[in-house]
């Protein structure tokens, strides 16, 4: 039986909430499996620049650092607006996260359940069958370019981003999709902006020529514009989809929608670190902080649960207890659970806590 170290960083808003039903499920886990997992929370965002003065403390990453992976809810508020790479921005805890710890790779698994097809704006007969992996490069491109400002010139204010790759960078990310696709349906969807972008250029050459390394995978390449289209007409056709930070970073949040809600959401960040077990990774729900509902047991837990469940899989190799998680979460949705944002008619609407308890049952009712 393994004996495991998590960093738990709860952040702000809802992120505590959530964080602490999945907490529930893990002890549980452990419980039952015979795994000895310690926790160590810490403060990140805007709850540590309150307490510490800054997003994420010298202390904070050294813990995450010595850990076998971070659980994380979410962070964000409304009090500091100096944008992200501003020292007192909550999300600039994030930025040095990814930095530092070269969490390359961001994996959103996005599939539908036949319980929720009805609460999500697209028809049914659309959703059906929809399991794909969004694979976002996540340290490079225009979030993280430099020069990046606004600036004062002779002609007025101006603005300037730098959007830029190396061919290294985009090798690395992916050559991760292709190694998904393969022990999935090996179809990969890259998807860039080669009509007008010298960096998707690039990109689309080195996608090609990592193909030619993985002859049983089917490579398709799509205009960014052309996918975001595709991801609401065709969306069951895609199996791993790889592109860069901020085309990842607009596409999963379109493509959260087709299960129904960002509260069903898990994601995983991936890096370079090996871990006795697996791929150190950093494992958050998509779905943010959510201050208007924060507090009030509106919550959905199952994305932070099913993150989870990414941790246990991804950096602990406990693919057994991924997996019993994953249908401990279907099992409450199938049996008619469901937390606000998922309200549906003729379905009992339930709170944060209650849904935790919900999957510690179903847990509990399963056999072996």
């Amino acid at each position: 039986m393994g004996n495991y170290t998590i960093a738990v960083l709860p952040g702000d808003g809802i992120g505590p909430e959530v964080v602490e039903q999945a907490l529930r499920v893990l002890q549980v886990v452990a419980d039952r499996y015979g795994h000895t997992i310690t926790t160590q929370k810490a403060l990140v965002g805007l709850a540590a620049i309150e307490a510490e003065g800054e997003a994420i403390s010298d202390a904070t990453m050294e813990l995450c650092k010595r850990s076998d992976a971070i659980l994380f809810g979410a962070v964000g508020g409304t009090q500091h607006t100096t944008g992200p790479r501003s020292k007192v921005s909550p999300e600039s805890a994030l930025f040095r996260l990814r930095k530092e710890l070269e969490l390359f790779a961001n994996l959103r698994p996005i599939r539908t359940v036949e319980a929720l097809l009805n609460t999500s704006t697209i028809k049914a007969e659309v959703l059906r069958g929809v399991d794909m992996v969004v694979v976002r490069e996540l340290t490079g491109g225009i979030y993280f370019g430099q020069p990046s400002e606004i600036r004062e010139t002779e002609h007025g204010t101006e603005a300037i981003d730098t959007l830029i790759y190396s061919e290294g960078e985009i090798e690395r990310i992916v050559r991760m999709a292709f190694e998904l696709a393969r022990g999935r349906r090996k179809h990969v969807t890259s998807v860039d902006k080669a009509n007008v972008l010298s960096s998707s250029r690039l990109w689309r050459r080195v996608a090609d020529r990592v193909a030619q390394e993985y002859p049983d995978v089917k490579l398709e390449h799509l205009l960014v514009d052309a996918c975001s289209m595709h991801l609401i007409r065709r969306p069951a056709s895609f199996d791993v989809i790889v592109t860069e930070n901020m085309f990842g970073d607009i596409l999963t949040d379109e493509a959260s929608m087709l299960a129904g809600s960002m509260g069903m959401l898990p994601s995983a960040s991936l890096g370079t670190r090996k871990t006795a077990y697996g791929t150190f990774g950093f494992y958050e729900p998509i779905h943010g902080t959510a201050p208007d509902i924060a507090g009030q047991e509106k919550a959905n837990p199952l994305a932070a649960i099913l993150t989870l469940a990414l941790l246990l899989r991804y950096s602990l190799g406990l693919t057994r207890e991924a997996a019993a998680i994953e249908a401990a979460v279907e099992a409450v949705i199938n049996a008619g659970y469901r937390t606000e944002d998922l309200r549906e008619e003729g379905k009992a609407v339930i709170g944060t806590k209650e849904m935790g308890r919900q999957v510690v049952e179903a847990l509990a009712r399963q056999q072996g």
